[in-house]
C-alpha cells in the first residue's frame, strides 16, 4: 500500500507544479520534447552508483531536486 501512496503523491506533486509554473523563458526552452536528456550529474548519489542515461533507457525516473535552507 504504501508503494501505491508514493505514487500517487509524486504524480500530485508533479501535476501541482506544472500548473502553477511560469511558462519556460530564456535556457529553460532549450529542451525540447524528442529531444535526449542532459546527463544527470553532481551527486552525491545515495542509492546505488551513478548511472548514465544509457542506462536508465527505457525506464520511468523521479528526480527529486531539495537543498537545506
Amino acid at each position: 500500500m504504501r508503494p501505491r501512496l508514493a505514487i500517487i503523491l509524486a504524480v500530485a506533486v508533479s501535476v501541482a507544479g506544472l500548473l502553477g509554473a511560469p511558462p519556460p523563458s530564456g535556457a529553460q526552452r532549450g529542451a525540447r520534447l524528442g529531444q535526449p536528456a542532459p546527463e544527470v550529474t553532481g551527486g552525491p548519489w545515495i542509492n546505488s552508483e551513478p548511472l548514465s542515461m544509457e542506462r536508465l533507457r527505457g525506464r520511468v525516473v523521479f528526480v527529486e531536486f531539495w537543498t537545506y535552507g
